[in-house]
């Protein structure tokens, strides 16, 4: 009777159920929180979910991947929380690989055809290498994405230990600290924490330390201090003595910090060698191949049309070098371990604004322009000016050594019939000359400045705000000593901080103070709204999370008594003086490295691209002038003179111009490339400071480049032009 009461119960409930979630029982049920989804969905770049869909579009061919593959993809795919199945990963890698071989005949036969030209069957194994490639490298998407999400998260993990921390002294409640930590913390980490709240809250885990140990899982093979960490801090809840229970938060940090140290450490000594191959690899090897390659072209080129010369270098230059340096790049940023990242404050409200060129109009009003407008006018000037001797050629205008004939007479040489090739019906083939070849240098620059100047612009205004802030955070824990000392005396909040405010005053956390002092004198608010009101609290004036969440567990605390709250404050301020000296350690670890990689990017790899572009130029110039005299040499041997022989090894060459523009833009490449590493390499993923070096770097690179490309260049052909003219 009891079992079928029961039973009658049951069906009862799961009627109910059914009515309220649909006709799928709760089970089977996917149940999504909406602001868990909406949140995700403000986090996720678009590229994420266009790549979901294109997975998910390729995942209906049902190719499943070998289970260590599959395996592998698996914890890739929720590590970056992607909605995803390893076979839709694999279906997409082999739908693109196959589509770009079957376009190697399109483009190595057709599209020459209305161009023109002859088939070239150096595009079909360029097609099918890229095919191959593209089948092995996008099946390494998802484990790019787990990285790139996985290195944002490991340099938030430092500070998500310490929030913890910082919360629990006070309340011994775990779910609390964890929402504690996901509220302040940045991007991607919250969104974990959220999911281990949301776990439970769903019932997928019944407790919150379940859910929170399935989540600790994935980072037990890459970061097992944050593990520990973790572990501590559930052990603290099952502490009934408060001394021991304090000791236990205390270790947790300290073991997270000397983790955190002996990673970097390691890290640092093994960075050598990859950050050689790198150089050598993709810098050094690639530029002094340089210096050979006008002699190879010139030597090899035949009758073949320069601009196609052009074209093929540039897919190893542009292309092929590039990525391979970029992979290796990846390669080295996945190996970093946690570490402390900078915090990107240009989303936050009223920092939003300093991301454009803000023009004054009165003095409460100002129009803020997108920099990326100045950018595109910079582009477009630089175009016109570059290709202007092409525009002129197009038009009908004689310009500086374009044709084949104009050049030919300029350097006294008339075409023999050896050559085979009829100079004055010759065109497209230019422009040779050294003004052209000016003209390209300013091409590149302009390029270089328009990306440069757009990431300067974009993050200039707001690092100054992230760096008065940062000067606030390194002051606050003495700050945070002597607010603690005068709450320790008795004393209200409110007048503790008009104490502080008073002793620190010209300081940049004095002034952070007086602003909290003067909304609760003036203006009669509460400590709460005086630090966090949206508009004039003193905290959205310093938009930082350190300070942030100190003034939260002030307001917190300060609700159980003065003398709770002073002991709260005193030791977040130990904490926050322990992480600064941690921080400061890992940087000197890091010098080195660091300072290696910026002098390559500032100096010695546009210096020595400028140099060879000059040396190119002048092989180039020695190259024509010696044809034009064999020519003339072979033109007056009546009977198949060595002249006409010799003759035949030279080819028309590849002008300067178009080898210029091709080094420039792999300057422009390599500046940016080495500069998102080299942040990586010391700040973790710091997209703000990322940008602020890309604004200076790419800038002064190009520049360097491109001054001492067009010097060396003038100088170089004068020498050859009179060292020539003397000597022949």
């Amino acid at each position: 009777m009891e079992d079928q009461e029961y039973k009658q119960l049951v069906e009862r409930y799961k009627s109910k159920i059914k009515e309220e979630f649909g006709a799928v029982p709760l089970p089977n049920a996917q149940i999504s929180s909406r602001e868990y989804t909406e949140f995700k969905e403000e986090l996720y770049p678009t590229r994420y979910s266009l790549y979901e869909k294109a997975c998910n579009f390729a995942a209906t061919l049902n190719i499943k991947p070998d289970e260590k593959t599959q395996n592998k993809l698996n914890k890739d795919l929720a590590t970056a929380h992607l909605n995803t199945t390893p076979a839709g990963v694999l279906g997409f890698a082999i739908i693109v690989a196959l589509i770009t071989i079957l376009l190697a005949p399109v483009v190595a036969f057709i599209l020459p055809k209305i161009f023109g030209l002859d088939p070239q069957m150096i595009l079909v194994f360029f097609m099918l290498a890229a095919g191959g490639g593209l089948f092995f490298i996008l099946q390494k998407v998802p484990s790019f994405m787990a990285t790139t999400w996985r290195m944002k998260a490991s340099n938030q993990m430092v500070q998500a230990i310490f929030y913890m921390v910082t919360y629990m002294r006070h309340t011994s409640n775990m779910e609390r600290a964890i929402e504690f930590a996901s509220q302040h913390l940045e991007p991607p980490l919250n969104l974990d924490f959220r999911k281990i709240l949301w776990d439970v809250e769903t019932q997928k885990y019944s407790t919150i330390r379940d859910s929170a140990n399935a989540y600790l899982e994935q980072w037990q093979e890459f970061d097992k201090e944050f593990v520990e960490a973790f572990h501590l801090l559930e052990s603290s809840l099952l502490e009934g003595n408060n001394d021991r229970r304090l000791t236990l938060l205390d270790k947790a940090l300290e073991v997270i910090l000397n983790g955190t140290y002996e990673n970097m450490l390691h890290y640092a000594h093994n960075l050598k060698s990859p950050m050689t191959m790198l150089h050598m690899l993709g810098i050094i090897l690639p530029i002094l191949g340089l210096v050979i390659l006008p002699l190879v072209v010139s030597f090899m080129a035949g009758d073949s049309n320069p601009f196609l010369l052009a074209f093929y270098i540039s897919l190893m230059y542009n292309v092929g070098i590039p990525t391979v340096v970029f992979l290796i790049g990846k390669q080295i940023l996945a190996k970093r371990p946690a570490g402390y990242g900078a915090v990107d404050i240009s989303k936050k409200e009223g920092v939003k604004k300093l991301r454009n060129v803000n023009i004054p109009i009165t003095k409460q009003f100002s129009i803020g322009i997108n920099p990326l407008f100045f950018s595109i006018g910079i582009a477009i000037v630089a175009i016109l000016i570059g290709f202007s001797p092409l525009f002129m050629h197009a038009v009908g205008t004689s310009d500086i050594f374009f044709d084949t004939a104009k050049q030919h007479s300029l350097l006294g040489y008339v075409c023999p019939p050896t050559v085979g090739q009829d100079c004055a019906n010759a065109d497209k083939i230019g422009p040779f000359g050294i003004g052209s070849s000016i003209l390209s240098v300013f091409l590149i620059a302009g390029l270089g400045l328009a990306v440069g100047l757009f990431y300067k612009l974009r993050s200039t205004n707001v690092i100054k705000v992230r760096q008065r802030t940062k000067e606030l955070e390194e002051e606050f824990s003495s700050a945070l000593f002597q607010l603690g000392n005068r709450l320790g005396d008795g004393i209200p909040a409110e007048i503790a901080l008009a104490k502080v405010s008073a002793t620190m005053s010209g300081t940049t956390s004095g002034d952070f103070f007086h602003i909290a002092e003067r909304n609760i004198a003036k203006l009669g608010m509460g400590l709460d709204e005086a630090l966090f009101n949206p508009k004039i609290g003193a905290v959205s004036q310093f938009p930082s999370k350190v300070i942030e969440s100190s003034m939260k567990v002030l307001v917190e605390s300060v609700k159980k008594g003065p003398r709770i709250a002073a002991q709260a404050l005193l030791s977040m301020a130990n904490y926050i003086k322990e992480i600064h000296r941690v921080e400061e350690r890992l940087k000197d670890l890091m010098s080195d490295v660091i300072s290696s990689m910026k002098a390559q990017v500032k100096f010695l790899t546009p210096a020595i691209a400028g140099i060879v572009i000059g040396i190119t130029s002048m092989i180039s110039t020695i190259l024509t002038k010696l044809a034009a005299k064999l020519g003339d040499f072979g033109d007056g041997a009546s009977t198949g003179g060595v002249g006409g022989d010799m003759l035949a090894i030279f080819g028309i060459g590849m002008p300067t111009f178009h080898f210029q523009i091709v080094v420039g833009i792999y300057i422009i490449q390599l500046a940016y490339i080495l500069t998102v590493l080299s942040n990586g390499v010391e700040n973790g993923a710091d997209k703000l400071g990322e940008r602020y070096a890309l604004g200076k770097n790419v800038v002064s690179s190009v520049l360097l480049y491109s001054v001492l490309a067009a010097v060396v260049m003038l100088l170089f052909n004068l020498f050859a032009s009179s060292f020539l003219g003397n000597s022949i």
